[in-house]
C-alpha cells in the first residue's frame, strides 16, 4: 500500500490532490484538516487545526501510524493560510503566530515526526512542502506569507542536506505551484488595494482565465511524485520543472 498524509486536504490544492491519489489502485491517504469533506473506503479524516500547536503536538501520534505494508510513505505538507492583507505596522501581532503556525511551525513539527517516524523503513520515503513564488520575491501587503514560505523552502533545503549526510533515502522537497483557482485566490482578489498593490493584477489573471485548476496542478504533481527520482533534482522546484 501506497500511503499519503495530506494537510489541508478539505479543499482547494489539498483535496484534488487526495482524490487524485484514491483514484488510483493500492493508494491509502489520511487527510489532516478541520473538516472532513471526502468519503472514501482509503481515506481517513484526521482532525486537526493547524494553528493550534499544542493539538499539533498531541495528536502527532495520530498522524503517522506505523505502516508495516507499506510500498512508499509520503507526507505533503499542503496546508497554509495567506493571512490578513495588510502592510508591517498597521497589522495586530496575533496576526504573525497564526500564519507562521501554519505556514512554518506545524510542517516543521509534521515533517520532524515524519522523518523520525519513518527513517528506519526501506521504502521510497518523500516529504513534499507546497510553496509559493511569493517565497521569492516581497510583495507587499503579504509579509508573513512571503517570509514564512521562504522558511519553508529553507528548511527543506536544510531537511535534505541532512537526510544526504545520513544516508537515510529520503526525499524532501519544496514546490511552488503557480496561481491556483482556490479559495485564497478569492481571498486575495477581494483585498482591498491600498493594502496590496497588486491586487488588479491578480483579478486580471482570473478574469482572463489564467488560474490553473486545482485537478489539473495536483495531476502533474502525482505524475511527479510516482516517477524516478531524477539524479540531479533541485530541493526547491516550480511546477514548470516536473517532467
Amino acid at each position: 500500500m501506497h500511503y499519503y498524509i495530506i494537510t489541508g486536504a478539505s479543499r482547494g490544492l489539498g483535496k484534488a490532490l487526495a482524490e487524485a491519489i484514491l483514484r488510483q489502485p493500492g493508494t491509502s491517504v489520511v487527510g489532516v484538516s478541520r473538516h472532513a469533506t471526502i468519503e472514501h473506503a482509503r481515506y481517513r479524516h484526521q482532525p486537526l487545526d493547524l494553528s493550534d500547536i499544542l493539538a499539533v503536538e498531541n495528536n502527532l501520534h495520530r498522524v503517522f501510524p506505523q505502516w508495516p505494508d507499506a510500498a512508499s510513505v509520503t507526507l505533503i505538507n499542503n496546508a497554509a493560510v495567506v493571512g490578513e492583507i495588510g502592510y508591517l505596522g498597521e497589522q495586530p501581532n496575533e496576526h504573525f503566530n497564526f500564519v507562521f503556525d501554519v505556514n512554518v511551525v506545524a510542517p516543521a513539527m509534521l515533517m520532524n515526526t515524519f522523518l523520525r517516524t519513518y527513517q528506519p523503513l526501506s521504502v521510497p520515503r518523500t516529504v513534499l512542502n507546497i510553496s509559493s513564488g511569493a517565497a521569492q520575491r516581497p510583495i507587499d501587503g503579504w509579509a508573513a506569507y512571503c517570509a514564512s514560505k521562504a522558511a519553508l523552502e529553507s528548511l527543506s533545503q536544510m531537511a535534505q542536506k541532512e537526510q544526504h549526510l545520513r544516508g537515510s533515502g529520503i526525499r524532501v522537497r519544496s514546490l511552488s505551484p503557480g496561481v491556483i483557482d482556490t479559495g485564497m485566490q478569492q481571498q486575495i482578489r477581494a483585498a482591498d488595494g491600498r493594502q496590496f498593490s497588486e491586487a488588479a493584477r491578480f483579478a486580471d489573471l482570473h478574469a482572463s482565465g489564467q488560474l490553473a485548476t486545482p485537478e489539473a496542478v495536483a495531476d502533474r504533481i502525482i505524475g511527479w511524485l510516482q516517477h524516478p527520482v531524477p539524479e540531479q533534482e533541485q530541493v526547491v522546484l516550480r511546477l514548470a520543472d516536473l517532467p
